[in-house]
């Protein structure tokens, strides 16, 4: 059932991404795959790795764009599997993802992590660490405009305290721009 599920929600994935989301040990991960049988569709993935999905799991066409978002800290996508550079770019890695587990919201655009954001009273504050299009910016836009209202009635002075020492911490960025006003 815990495979099923990982792969209604993350699918196509590996056996170790997998045992990565589920902190189970691949043995019994390749055993609960092999016995789900017909059940899943398997893919080729990159380096010949099998990529397992449920069979109704929507799948867009390659030439899909993905849209720009706004991940929050801790965001399942970006933990959910092994290889985490099919999300995150290794030159970004260490920016996002901190030694003691913590992970910064990040902006996803083109599906890749693109940047960091956190909640400032002006709306929110985007930091990307490469140059973003005006369709992206767009994109992120709207998507903090949506996030500002839903965060309306917190406090963003907690999200700044707490996390402040990370931005400290940041690499010189392409650009940074209050978004979402």
């Amino acid at each position: 059932m815990l495979v099923r599920r990982y792969l209604e929600g993350f699918g196509p994935a590996t056996m170790a991404d997998v045992a990565q989301f589920s902190t189970v040990y691949r043995p019994p991960v390749k055993e609960a795959l092999e016995s789900l049988g017909d059940e899943l569709v398997r893919f080729g993935g990159p380096g010949a790795a099998t990529l397992y999905d449920v069979p109704d799991g929507p799948l867009p066409a390659e030439d899909t764009p993905a849209p720009p978002r706004l991940l929050p800290m801790w965001d399942s996508v970006l933990l959910a599997y092994k290889d985490r550079t099919r999300i995150v770019p290794p030159e970004y890695r260490t920016i996002v993802m901190r030694n003691n587990g913590d992970l910064l919201p990040t902006l996803l655009v083109d599906g890749f992590v693109a940047g960091v954001w956190r909640p400032v009273e002006e709306g929110i504050e985007a930091t990307a660490f490469h140059l973003l299009s005006d369709d992206d910016w767009g994109g992120l836009d709207a998507e903090a405009t949506s996030l500002t209202a839903f965060i309306a009635d917190r406090d963003p002075r907690v999200y700044q305290g707490r996390f402040a020492h990370w931005w400290r911490k940041l690499p010189t960025p392409a650009e940074v721009r209050v978004i979402g006003k």
